[in-house]
């Protein structure tokens, strides 16, 4: 993982995005001090409803009402 200075990654950022995109992670320093990281962007993925079906079980006490204890701690937020 290399590591340059402000100066150098102000001078060289066409090349470091290249190697970012290549995979390479850079460090860039201030002073010898790292202050940022470039890694490649990995934008999320589209939501797909219904991927969790069959991961998630719902209990059948879930609409019940919370006891009053629960309810108060809840109030006290």
């Amino acid at each position: 993982m290399p590591v340059v200075n402000v100066q150098q990654a102000r001078n060289c950022l066409s090349r470091l995005l290249a190697q970012v995109e290549a995979g390479e992670e850079v460090i860039i320093a201030r002073r010898g001090e790292p202050v940022a990281r470039l890694v490649p962007f990995n934008p999320p993925g589209q939501r797909k409803f219904g991927a969790m079906r069959d991961r998630i079980v719902v209990d059948e006490g879930f609409h019940e009402p919370l006891p009053e204890d629960e309810l108060k701690a809840w109030e006290g937020c």
